[in-house]
C-alpha cells in the first residue's frame, strides 16, 4: 500500500502560482496512474488532473487547461501539481491520489483508492 503527503498549498493572489508536491512512501510512485483532486467549500470533489505510470499522458479538466500542469518523477516517488495564473474560484482543498487501475489514465475519483490528507490553497481576488 501507498502512502501520499501533499504540501506547497498557501495563501496567494489571483494571478500568482503555486507548486504542489505529493511524496509517495511505501510503494514505488511508479505502479500507479496519479491524480489531483479538488473540493472547494460546499461542493463535490472533482478530479483535477491525472498522468499516467510513465508520464506519458495527462488529463485535464476544462478549468484549468493551459493553466495547470501535472507531471511526476517517479525516481523520486513524487508527483506535481504546477498551477499558474490561480483565480479565486481555483480556492479549495487539493489532494493527489493513486489509482491500482489498469487503465492507463483514470480520471473518476472512485478509481483511486489511496488519497493524501489534503493541502489547502486559497486564491484571493
Amino acid at each position: 500500500q501507498v502512502q501520499l503527503v501533499e504540501s506547497g498549498g498557501g495563501l496567494v493572489q489571483a494571478g500568482d502560482s503555486l507548486r504542489l508536491s505529493c511524496a509517495a512512501s511505501g510503494r514505488s510512485l511508479g505502479l500507479y496512474p496519479m491524480g489531483w483532486f479538488r473540493r472547494a467549500p460546499g461542493q463535490d470533489r472533482e478530479v483535477v488532473a491525472a498522468i499516467s505510470r510513465s508520464g506519458g499522458s495527462t488529463y485535464y479538466a476544462d478549468s484549468v487547461k493551459g493553466r495547470f500542469t501535472i507531471s511526476r518523477d517517479n525516481a523520486k516517488n513524487t508527483a506535481y501539481l504546477q498551477m499558474n495564473n490561480l483565480k479565486s474560484e481555483d480556492t479549495a482543498v487539493y489532494f493527489c491520489a493513486a489509482s491500482p487501475s489498469l487503465r492507463s489514465l483514470p480520471v473518476v475519483a472512485d478509481d483511486y483508492p489511496y488519497w493524501g490528507q489534503g493541502t489547502q490553497v486559497t486564491v484571493s481576488s
